[in-house]
């Protein structure tokens, strides 16, 4: 169960451990793509908003204005959203002179926000989160099935905490695969109950409401909804939460980010090490059976 289960969902698991420890970042990432503002070097009157959706339509014919947004700077670019054609525009305008100035978003920002639809939503809206919950509901499966493959008993079980040396490579893969999967435990299983939250919200909520049932009284002060918070809370790392000792930004947030960023690329790793062990085991075994086969029973030619 725990081989074939990684063997079938491996690059999805990969796929949600790299975004996911990528967007841990998101804030930082947002900002150091975000561009400095372009301001106009014109001298003429500003135009009305009219004359920047005439100007706007004249270069995007069949457009429709849907949006002007100005800055607080008058001199700084004016935002169009534009809507027809195959799809949506959003470009910015010059104040002034009523001149295209390019993408009001920026290539680094349309990156990461489609990062983020991807990790959150398989870019397929809420059918992707609901299928998400269901690989956070197999995460969990394989976090189990290995712990229980794991343990290797009582009297040994310190011994498979660390990395042995002079066992020869593939016994040290396996080695690292378990280590691995014994210090990410806890987070893999939060990861994996809160990914199945995030994806199926309601059910929990059911659930939370029969072990505690919601009264007027009780209305945001009951045990089961801090623990739903938490739950929702630790899947993203943050420590700048209401009634958090350590707040953010700052060092203790930082150092946070680095450990939830650092401990989600394990499935990664685990990943890579037990393809390493699939090929060993299963796949090099039988190929080499095979060629064994083929020597054996040359095909003739007549």
């Amino acid at each position: 169960m725990h081989l074939w289960s990684g063997v079938a969902i491996g690059l999805y698991i990969v796929m949600m451990s790299v975004t996911g420890s990528v967007l841990v970042y998101s804030n930082e990432l947002y900002t150091a793509a975000t561009p400095a503002p372009i301001l106009s070097k014109g001298s003429g009157p500003r135009l009305t908003d009219d004359q920047l959706a005439e100007a706007a339509r004249r270069l995007y014919p069949g457009y429709r204005v849907a949006n002007i947004g100005r800055a607080r700077n008058p001199d700084e670019a004016v935002d169009i959203r534009l809507r027809g054609g195959n799809r949506p525009k959003q470009r910015l305008f010059d104040p002034r002179s009523g001149a295209d100035l390019g993408d009001s978003v920026p290539l680094g920002i349309w990156l990461i926000s489609r990062t983020i639809d991807l990790h959150d939503n398989l870019l397929a809206g809420p059918t992707g989160r609901k299928v998400n919950a269901m690989g956070a509901l197999a995460l969990l499966l394989m976090a189990m099935t290995g712990l229980a493959i794991w343990w290797p008993g009582i009297r040994a079980w310190r011994g498979s905490l660390t990395l042995r040396r002079g066992v020869g490579w593939k016994r040290w893969i396996w080695h690292s695969h378990s280590m691995i999967g014994f210090w990410s435990l806890g987070f893999l299983l939060v990861f994996g109950v809160s990914g199945a939250y995030l994806g199926y919200p309601q059910p929990f909520q059911d659930f939370a409401d029969r072990i505690q049932p919601p009264t007027a009284a009780s209305a945001g002060l009951r045990i089961v909804d801090k623990v739903i918070y938490w739950l929702a809370f630790l899947h993203f790392g943050r420590v700048n939460g209401i009634g958090i000792p350590c707040s953010g930004p700052g060092l203790c947030d930082q150092t946070t980010k680095a450990i939830w960023a650092i401990f989600g690329l394990a499935p990664t790793a685990m990943f890579v090490t037990g393809a390493i062990m699939w090929w060993n085991r299963v796949l090099r075994p039988r190929l080499a059976s095979a060629r064994r086969a083929a020597r054996s029973h040359p095909a003739t030619v007549s």
